[in-house]
C-alpha cells in the first residue's frame, strides 16, 4: 500500500514539472516574439508580467525527471518500519535494564548502610552495658569494703569499751594513786600538737595522678571521698568516746572524794566512834 502511495506521489510530481515546463516554454516564445517585433496574441498577453524574468539569453532549465524504481525491486516499507520499531524497542529495553541495575545497586548500598548503623548501635549498647556492669561491681565492692571496715571498727570500739570498764572497775579506791601516777607520766608523754603532727605525717601520702586516665581519676576521687567520710566518722566516734571518758572520770573522781570525806568524819583520834 505504501509503495502504491509513493508511486502516486511521483506521478503527481512529474505532471507538475511537465506543466511548469510548458509554461516556461510559452514565456520563452513570448519573449522571442517581442524581440522580433511581432505582435502579442491575446493568448500570450497573460505572460507579459514575466517579461523582466525571461530574457532571451536566459538558459532553459531542463526538466527534473524523478528516479524510477526498477520493476524487479520493491521497497518493503513495512519491513523498514518493523526494523525501526525493533531498534527503538531494543534501546528502550537497554535503558530499562540500566535503570533497574542502578536501582538494585542503590538498594544494596542502602541495605548495607542500615546494617552498619544497626551494628554500630549494637556495639554502643554493648559498651554501655559493660561500663554499667563494671560501675555496679565497683560500687558493690566499695560498699562491701565500707561495711567490713565499719564492722571492724564497731568490734574494736566494743572491745575498747569492755577493757575500759574493766580497768575502771578494778581501780576502785586506788583511783587517787592512779591520777597521781598519770600526772607524773604526763610530762613524759608527747603533747597533743606533737601527736597530731605525727599522726598526720603517717596518714598523709603523696598523690601522684600524672599517669592516670579518666576512669582511674574517677576511682581515685571516689576513694578519697570514701576515706574522708571514714575519717569524719572516726572523728565523731572519738569525740563521743572522749566525752564519755571525761564523764566517767569525773563520776569516779567524785565518788572517790565522797568516800574519803566520809571515812575522815567517822574517826576521832584515829579511832572509830
Amino acid at each position: 500500500m505504501r509503495a502504491g502511495r509513493a508511486l502516486g506521489s511521483l506521478s503527481e510530481e512529474s505532471v507538475f514539472l511537465e506543466t511548469k515546463e510548458r509554461e516556461n516554454f510559452k514565456k520563452w516564445e513570448f519573449g522571442a516574439g517581442l524581440q522580433e517585433g511581432k505582435g502579442v496574441s491575446p493568448e500570450m498577453s497573460k505572460y507579459s508580467v514575466f517579461l523582466p524574468f525571461c530574457p532571451l539569453s536566459r538558459p532553459v532549465v531542463p526538466p527534473l525527471i524523478p528516479p524510477k524504481i526498477p520493476e524487479g525491486e520493491r521497497v518493503d516499507f513495512d519491513d523498514i518500519h518493523r526494523k525501526r520499531m525493533e531498534k527503538d524497542l531494543l534501546e528502550l529495553q537497554t535503558l530499562i535494564d540500566v535503570h533497574f541495575e542502578q536501582r538494585k545497586k542503590e538498594e544494596e548500598e542502602l541495605v548495607a548502610l542500615k546494617e552498619r548503623i544497626e551494628r554500630r548501635r549494637a556495639e554502643r549498647a554493648e559498651q554501655q552495658r559493660f561500663r554499667t556492669e563494671k560501675e555496679r561491681e565497683r560500687q558493690a565492692k566499695l560498699a562491701e569494703e565500707k561495711m567490713r571496715k565499719e564492722e571492724e571498727e564497731a568490734k574494736k570500739r566494743a572491745e575498747d569499751d569492755a577493757k575500759k570498764k574493766k580497768v575502771l572497775s578494778n581501780m576502785g579506791a586506788h583511783f587517787g594513786g592512779y591520777l597521781v601516777k598519770a600526772e607524773q607520766k604526763r610530762g613524759k608523754r608527747q603533747t597533743g600538737r606533737e601527736m597530731k603532727q605525727r599522726i598526720l605525717s603517717e596518714r598523709k601520702k603523696p598523690l601522684n595522678i600524672d599517669h592516670m586516665g579518666e576512669d582511674q581519676l574517677r576511682e581515685k576521687a571516689q576513694e578519697l571521698s570514701d576515706w574522708i567520710h571514714q575519717l569524719e566518722s572516726e572523728k565523731f566516734d572519738l569525740m563521743a568516746k572522749l566525752k564519755q571518758q571525761k564523764y566517767e572520770v569525773r563520776s569516779i573522781s567524785g565518788q572517790a572524794q565522797a568516800g574519803r570525806k566520809g571515812a575522815g568524819k567517822g574517826r576521832v583520834g584515829g579511832r572509830w566512834k
